[in-house]
């Protein structure tokens, strides 16, 4: 333990200084890193338009999501709104849908090679379709700051190139085929194209429906009054697209229409310019460089697709992001919360860009409501929140009983799944499930705002297991729930006793941060002290977790026999060696690399208990191999689950704060070289370092809120120097290093040399 280091004037501080050298050219070495992985695709995808996610590039500004398709002749961009849903609260009655789509044809391009390449650090799409001397490009983005898309389209080579462009509503392709079981429900449309050649497309449901919905998008080819052009070497065109919805907009329709009213080529200028700025700025703020560039490319390709898919605070996208190309989605495309809606944004936090992770957890919060009622209409408890597996926008709840499920099935109600109204497949842990990310943004940022706006819900969930966890012979039990969706009536479900533990702890660290409930702090730790231990058994000659206690033994696929690790937090590099070790074995028996739902925990837990770090990116290896070129999971029709694999792996492998205890390169193989900046660990520090030649250099910290720093030495057995913008010098020794930080301090520790 340091002692007290007393504040030195700013004339010192200097001469310590400059901290933090990575700082002043982080977006310079962002944009030299990102900008060496291009995303390319040498065939149009074939996985479009369907009903779950697509092998298409992909395009979004967190609000509108295009996914580009087609043939060069004939180019084709879906267009879809995170916040255009039919919002009803019914089982498959309450589905994100489609808004329309651009057709860009140019028929002499037929036969023309195809090649489309996308541009992360620009968030740019570069089209080329060649045929014999001439060249068609296309240059597209979705502006970063507002609802615009821009699509320029140029020319290389002799001749004139006619073409035109048509903005549409869907049609049978991407609309519900499959009635009576997927309804077919009424939406008011309008199509036209005004006097002044802007053409619009707008869609509503209103009818039947708990919240009206509406979308509208508004086209222009920049210039010209018609909808068709001709395309001359030295002389592109430019095509402007503008979206809104009736919750952005009282008048949608003509926010889109006076959008694009007017809008001249320098307009278009300033729009990309301004966009490029905000893309910088957005990968400047974290960084990573590792020798393997295949992953390293996945990891910023992840990260592009989440920030392209979710900003809106009160839309979060769906299970397929902004991308959505068929009505109904399986799943309704819904937000299912038995972890598909939590588990894309594990890496956000840790990759320095916690505003993204809001929308989900204000996703959650509109929820409460409703698992308040479930917890006393279903348990008989007061103030608890317990929630169904489906939900969507605004509070709507998108698998709730209805004549639908009556009819179609009634399986469900007859096998115990559906109780009262929620269809909750005999789970209790829905509700913990949605508190991971809370959690998660709670300890990487220690924002006061936050953490007041989300402990009713934290609350809301501790309060639930307080009161249904049953207390006998010395200890607390889970009874009555389930470890997989349908296996009901199973006892201390290996994940639920995880994500309890997590429940009850961040309850008891937000209500200490906020200075609440008092009066519930020894309830609480005398659940973590007296909940039931896991249950074990043998494997393959190993002792490994049991997925119960009472019930379901084991799994042939998924990986909840480990989600008590990741996410739920309970098992990590500071547990008892003996409980290590059975975690290892779990990890070596399991197997579950390449899973259909499970990667996204997998690597992060294999991380989390210091699994070997070369195995672990040999596998990441061959998981990013087995992507289409969008980052998408070959024939895993689940979306965007998986963009938090890579970048969450890979942060933690280089920089974990698990159990009070910061890490540098933790998990990473000392050989390989390795670098990152900013990356972000529990605490609300903000963590730079480098790895070379199997030694760390210095390490730089930030403190933004200023919280005790417990450090693990990575010089074993060597002192360690910590200088600071704020105070004087210090040399700490030990295993663990305790360091008192204050608010924005700046740190850089280095190894003193013998």
């Amino acid at each position: 333990m340091n002692k007290l280091r007393i504040p030195v004037i700013f004339l010192i501080a200097a001469i310590i200084l400059p901290l933090l050298s990575w700082s002043s050219d982080s977006e310079n070495r962002a944009k030299t890193i990102i900008e060496k992985h291009r995303i390319v695709f040498n065939q149009p995808p074939s996985k479009i338009p369907v009903a779950h996610s697509v092998d298409a590039p992909l395009m979004g500004n967190g609000f509108t999501g295009v996914a580009i398709s087609g043939a060069p002749e004939k180019q084709v961009y879906y267009l879809a709104r995170n916040d255009f849903w039919r919002l009803k609260s019914a089982f498959n009655q309450s589905f994100p849908a489609v808004l329309g789509k651009i057709e860009i044809e140019i028929p002499v391009l037929k036969e023309a090679a195809y090649k489309v390449e996308q541009n992360l650090y620009e968030a740019k799409t570069y089209s080329t379709f060649s045929q014999n001397d001439n060249e068609v490009n296309f240059k597209s983005f979705v502006f970063a700051h507002e609802d615009f898309m821009v699509i320029e389209i140029s020319l290389s080579g002799e001749g004139e190139f006619l073409g035109k462009v048509n903005l549409e509503l869907p049609s049978t392709d991407e609309l519900i085929d499959n009635p009576p079981f997927d309804e077919v429900f009424p939406a008011i449309s309008k199509s036209r194209i005004t006097d002044d050649g802007i053409a619009y497309i707008s869609r509503a449901f209103e009818e039947d429906v708990d919240i009206k919905s509406k979308a509208a998008a508004g086209l222009t080819i920049v210039g010209s009054d018609s909808n068709k052009f001709v395309l001359k070497e030295g002389s592109p065109i430019t095509i402007i697209i503008a979206f809104s919805s009736n919750f952005k907009s009282d008048d949608c329709l003509q926010t889109v229409i006076d959008g694009v009213k007017n809008i001249s080529k320098e307009d278009v200028k300033g729009i990309e310019g301004k966009h490029e700025q905000w893309w910088a700025e957005f990968w400047g703020k974290s960084w990573v460089e590792i020798p393997d560039k295949e992953i390293e490319k996945q990891y910023y390709l992840s990260n592009y697709t989440m920030a392209s898919c979710t900003r809106d605070l009160d839309f979060p996208p769906s299970i397929f992001g902004s991308w959505i190309t068929k009505e109904r989605p399986h799943w309704n495309g819904d937000y299912h919360l038995n972890y598909n809606h939590f588990a894309p944004y594990y890496g956000l936090c840790s990759s320095n860009h916690p505003e993204l992770v809001l929308p989900c957890i204000n996703s959650m919060l509109a929820q409460q409501e409703r698992g308040e009622y479930y917890s006393k209409k279903v348990c008989g408890i007061e103030n608890g929140i317990m929630l169904p597996v489906g939900a969507g926008p605004l509070g709507i709840e998108s698998t709730r009983r209805n004549e639908l499920m009556e009819k179609h099935r009634k399986n469900w109600i007859e096998e115990g799944n559906v109780e009262d109204q929620g269809l909750f497949y005999g789970q209790k842990s829905n509700s913990s499930y949605a508190l991971v990310n809370m959690a998660n943004h709670f300890y990487s940022t220690y924002d006061a705002r936050y953490t007041a706006m989300y402990y009713p819900f934290v609350k809301g969930v501790a309060t639930f297991w307080e009161e249904y966890l049953t207390y006998e012979n010395g200890r607390y039990v889970i009874y009555d729930d389930a470890i997989h969706e349908g296996t009901v009536g199973t006892v201390n479900p290996i994940l639920s006793l995880g994500l309890v533990r997590l429940a009850i702890q961040t309850a008891i660290d937000m209500s200490a941060e906020l200075g609440l409930d008092a009066d519930k702090l020894e309830k609480r730790k005398h659940i973590l002290s007296h909940l039931s231990d896991y249950s074990y058994q043998s494997k393959k000659g190993k002792k490994v977790f049991r997925y119960t206690e009472k019930g379901t033994a084991w799994w042939n696929d998924n990986t909840l026999g480990i989600q008590h690790i990741y996410p739920g937090g309970q098992v990590g590099l500071n547990s008892n060696p003996e409980l290590l070790k059975i975690a290892h074995n779990t990890i070596d028996v399991m197997q579950r690399w390449i899973d259909f739902n499970g990667s996204n925990s997998f690597f992060p837990a294999a991380v989390r208990v210091g699994y070997n770090g070369n195995e672990i990116l040999t596998q990441l290896n061959k998981y990013v191999k087995n992507t289409y070129p969008n980052g998408f999971q070959l024939n895993n029709p689940h979306g965007i689950e998986n963009m938090s694999t890579v970048p969450n792996t890979i942060n933690k492998m280089m920089c974990m704060g698990h159990g009070g205890i910061l890490r540098v390169f933790p998990v990473w193989p000392h050989e390989e070289d390795a670098s990152f900046y900013q990356l972000r660990a529990q605490g609300a520090f903000l963590v730079s370092s480098e790895i070379k030649n199997g030694n760390i250099s210095e390490i730089e910290i930030v403190s933004e809120q200023g919280k005790n720093c417990k450090f693990f030495n990575p010089w074993p057995g060597k002192k360690v120097e910590v200088r600071s913008n704020f105070a004087e010098k210090q040399i700490l020794s030990g295993e663990v290093l305790m360091i008192e930080t204050q608010q924005k301090e700046e740190l850089v520790l280095t190894q003193v040399k013998d």
